[in-house]
């Protein structure tokens, strides 16, 4: 079991990438295209760094390397604010679709980017839409392989885009032919067979913030490490809209305007810091990550665990 005693309640995490750059939008935005769009991620991630300092929070900000690229100065704005630099990979490409080789590929593109405008290592990541799942449990060692030791890519529910169903629903490790990596799986709340999403990107937009609140305190009431997670996009209901279709769009700008508002009663309300250094006062059981062959419909304690496998 991960026992959590530490000063803070959790990890404040911050995925930094653009409004054009999302998964929602795949499907009608290319990479090459998007230099052809108004960038706003500096304007909308200084305004998450003053919410931050308001509240006196330092952060994980797991950053795109399409934007450091572009925006070194914000990199280094975030570096001096005294937060955390994790990667976020360089295209937003699903980790799953990438395969091993072409994963490794982006892989080391961003971290060296980010690690030549920091001058520090990079050593914690975050996939895009959390898709490292059952199909791409190999990236985990390729982690290991390239000198990170930290992930939170694994959500333990179902989702069309990512999940894995059944996996730990806290900070754990996984050991990987290459090594150990720290796992901080994304945040949910428990009750039986279900989990619910919560505390983080468009959950905290759809549901409203008293019963985030109480959710959220609950998790806290087993001595569990919350990891709350925002875009800065997340926090700019002014985005230019993209045409798509009405699933993605609902997904996208659903409730845009309460994000800022409820992330500073999340930070006034929850003592949060960089992942890092909740992970380093939790006591993380070694546990093996879930597999299941079955459909999506089936029941996640039909699940199996198996070791992490090479690619």
């Amino acid at each position: 079991m991960t026992t959590h005693a530490s000063q803070f309640d959790g990890t404040f995490t911050v995925d930094v990438e653009d409004y054009f750059q999302v998964s929602a939008f795949a499907q009608v935005i290319r990479c090459e295209d998007w230099d052809h769009y108004e960038c706003r991620v500096e304007k909308n991630t200084r305004d998450i760094l003053e919410l931050a300092a308001a509240a006196g929070t330092k952060g994980t900000f797991f950053v795109l390397g399409w934007v450091a690229e572009r925006y070194p100065d914000l990199v280094r704005e975030i570096q001096s604010a005294g937060h955390e630099i994790g990667c976020h990979s360089q295209w937003h490409q699903l980790v799953y679709d990438l395969g091993p080789d072409r994963f490794r590929q982006d892989l080391i593109q961003s971290r060296d980017i980010l690690q030549n405008i920091t001058g520090q290592p990079v050593t914690l990541y975050r996939a895009p839409s959390f898709s490292i799942t059952r199909r791409s449990m190999w990236a985990l060692t390729i982690l290991a392989e390239e000198g990170f030791h930290t992930d939170s890519s694994i959500y333990p529910v179902r989702h069309d885009r990512y999940g894995v169903p059944g996996a730990p629903r806290f900070p754990h490790r996984i050991q990987t032919p290459a090594g150990t990596i720290r796992e901080f799986p994304g945040m949910v709340w428990n009750r039986g067979s279900l989990n619910v999403p919560v505390g983080g990107g468009g959950y905290l937009r759809l549901l409203p913030w008293p019963l985030t609140r109480f959710l959220l305190s609950r998790i806290r009431s087993e001595s569990r490490p919350l990891n709350v997670y925002v875009h800065p996009w997340e926090v700019d209901p002014e985005q230019p809209r993209i045409s798509a279709s009405l699933k993605s769009r609902f997904r996208h700008y659903q409730n845009l305007h309460a994000t800022a508002p409820r992330l500073r009663k999340m930070l006034g309300t929850f003592r949060l810091t960089t992942m890092s250094q909740i992970l380093d006062t939790c006591a993380l059981p070694f546990a093996p990550v879930m597999h299941s062959s079955s459909s999506p419909s089936t029941p996640a304690q039909h699940a199996e665990p198996i070791p992490v496998s090479h690619y």
